[in-house]
């Protein structure tokens, strides 16, 4: 049945579990949210040489395993219920699927082994001032000079931009949006780590002041790999998402048991109830479309951009909803920076709005139905 695990990937999932329980718990979130990398590099090796997760949806013929958004998706399910800090979205998601889908076969032959052992860090940088996930938010210039291409404008919120070694960067060249190879260490790329709400996940802004760029696939035609990512993306996210909404739930529950008031443990009260039935149903809410839009990606269903739209919005409200509601059913203690509970409310709502907000996916959702008109 679509969307049901089969016993290999609850396996893969116990894995993942058992490795952030002993390598990731909270105090190991804690610590990675101050170095200035912002994620662990022994756990990160451990993952790509012991667990050899980062080449689960990379072509085998590029030094992956060849599986797909299933695989991801439960990988990404364990990482949200854990908090993980890394650049597993940006690298082994984002920069995978767009280079893989630009159709470059010399540059996915070049970066995709590395990326699938960890050696290298990719990312992608897309957004701009005005913080756009279409195409008429990209303007920054590409210049054809000589057997390459000069980059010039600023990207913005690139998701760890701060420690990349390769970035894609979507540019506009005169033909159209094209996609280009930057190497960060190029003088002429600056990066600034930005200050964000969600620590967990950083961000960085990043100026091209006329860094080397090499094009890949076909000038002009850049937009449907990047759209093709965007859909990637906003699927494994969407599971990543649902790990964060049962992290959250099972821990009011077990609040709901031990902590008392007026002699009885506060879970026998009906209003506490009710609020973690609505948590429960929004998660099962959440998890079907979570997984269902991984399966039919799985499956080249030709319409899972819908899904794509579908569980990016439901899992994006359904987390923000419950991160919220676990800090008002823990009282005091849930308001505590030692409590883990603003965490993954500063997860959710940075979640909430990467890749665009739920508006955004259910005006795209609407369009991709019929029910609104296509702009």
């Amino acid at each position: 049945m679509r969307g049901v695990l089969t016993e290999e990937q609850k396996q893969l999932g116990a894995a993942v579990n058992a490795l952030f329980a002993d390598k990731s718990p909270e105090a190991a979130v804690r610590k990675s949210m101050e170095t200035a990398e912002g994620y662990d590099r022994e756990l990160w090796d451990q993952m790509a040489e012991q667990m050899g997760l980062f080449g689960l949806a990379i072509p085998e013929q590029f030094g992956g395993d060849g599986y797909g958004s299933e695989e991801i998706g439960v990988v990404m399910t364990e990482m949200g219920r854990a908090l993980y800090c890394g650049p597993y979205l940006s690298s082994v998601v984002m920069f995978a699927t767009a280079l893989g889908a630009a159709g470059d076969n010399d540059a996915a032959a070049r970066y995709l082994p590395a990326i699938a052992s960890g050696a290298t860090i990719g990312t992608v940088a897309l957004t701009e001032d005005k913080e756009s996930w279409e195409p008429e938010g990209v303007t920054l210039s590409a210049r054809a000079d000589g057997s390459g291409y000069t980059l010039h404008g600023t990207k913005t919120h690139v998701l760890d931009g701060h420690i990349a070694d390769v970035i894609l960067v979507v540019g506009r060249t005169d033909t159209g949006i094209s996609l280009f190879l930057a190497d960060a260490a190029d003088p002429a790329v600056t990066r600034t780590p930005l200050p964000t709400l969600d620590r967990t996940r950083r961000q960085a802004t990043l100026t091209f002041d006329g860094a080397r760029g090499r094009l890949v696939g076909i000038d002009g035609e850049g937009w449907a790999a990047v759209a093709r990512m965007l859909d990637v993306a906003a699927i494994a996210l969407a599971n990543e998402q649902v790990g964060g909404i049962e992290r959250v739930l099972d821990m009011s529950v077990r609040y709901a048991k031990e902590r008392t008031q007026f002699g009885r443990p506060i879970g026998s009260f009906q209003a506490v109830k009710h609020k973690c039935a609505d948590m429960l149903v929004a998660l099962e809410s959440a998890k079907s479309t979570a997984r269902l839009a991984a399966a039919a990606d799985a499956d080249g269903d030709p319409g899972v951009s819908a899904l794509a739209d579908l569980s990016k919005s439901v899992c994006s409200e359904a987390y923000s909803r419950c991160a919220s509601e676990t800090i008002q059913l823990h009282g005091g203690i849930g308001f505590t920076w030692e409590h883990p509970a603003h965490l993954y409310f500063k997860r959710a709502r940075s979640s909430e709005v990467l890749f665009g907000g739920p508006s955004h996916h259910r005006r795209l959702l609407g369009e991709r139905v019929g029910l609104l008109p296509a702009r």
